[in-house]
């Protein structure tokens, strides 16, 4: 059988399947855990892929070749440092997965001041730890392709960036801050009750699902490069809303965000 070129169909190479690594660092696996709540679509996902490793599900050490990457959790060790050069260095996509592999997100929280804190907690710090180093997200070590944010990611999130990623697509990636998701859905603004929401300096893209569900943003998608943090601290004390707070706030989900640093 031929093609409209005359080239014979049986002949031609058909394309690979692309041969992926789930890989975690510091975190509590919960991203991971999320990808398997896709339950109406996992079969068709993994149908799609050639599932190589899974550090969540095996202890089998990471194959050499691999197309895609997905990486969950912070960077908190040399030797985790090391595994994210080594995994750039082989995947045509690194996929990051969460807060704290996009933003450092909870590991984070401990990045200022870190080479004092294992010394809090250990009176002698155990072999097991490595050599660590203060948490920083994937993205400050490696150049990454895709990410998906959120604490902890929503499954079909991921389902659509693991799309884009298998296929390509012109998907603009959203910069701008939460509150025009809070506009749009109609909700109001706790800030006008004196409540302090971290959407005005969040970066769009979850839908404000918090708010929907009657609950403040914590900040977990992290600060939008949109967002003007001076002006926020001036709206803080327009509606009576402690800025102590917003700052600490802030620090959750953005510690080591230079963006954060460089308005203090």
């Amino acid at each position: 059988m031929t093609n409209t070129s005359g080239q014979c169909i049986a002949c031609q190479d058909m394309p690979k399947t692309p041969r992926v690594v789930v890989v975690g660092l510091a975190s509590c696996f919960g991203c991971q855990l999320q990808i398997t709540n896709a339950e109406a679509h996992l079969m068709e996902m993994l149908g799609q892929i050639d599932l190589r490793y899974w550090q969540l599900t095996s202890s089998d050490p990471m194959p050499e070749d691999f197309d895609v990457a997905v990486i969950e959790g912070a960077i908190t060790t040399e030797e985790a440092e090391a595994t994210v050069r080594q995994v750039r260095e082989r995947a045509a996509t690194v996929i990051t997965v969460g807060a704290c592999a996009t933003t450092a997100g909870i590991p984070g929280m401990a990045a200022a001041g870190f080479i004092e804190r294992p010394a809090q907690v250990y009176e002698h710090v155990p072999a097991a730890c490595g050599e660590m180093i203060a948490p920083r997200p994937v993205q400050a070590v490696i150049d990454v392709d895709f990410e998906v944010r959120t604490c902890p990611v929503d499954t079909l999130d991921f389902v659509d960036v693991l799309q884009r990623a298998l296929y390509g697509s012109n998907k603009a990636v959203p910069t701008r801050t939460m509150c025009g998701d809070c506009k749009r859905n109609e909700t109001c603004c706790f800030f006008g009750k004196g409540e302090l929401c971290l959407g005005l300096v969040t970066r769009a893209g979850c839908g404000a699902r918090c708010v929907n569900l009657g609950r403040p943003c914590n900040g977990c998608r992290g600060l939008s490069p949109d967002a003007n943090l001076p002006s926020a601290r001036e709206a803080c004390e327009r509606y009576g809303v402690s800025v102590a707070d917003f700052d600490r706030a802030l620090e959750m989900f953005n510690q080591v965000n230079p963006a954060l640093q460089a308005s203090e």
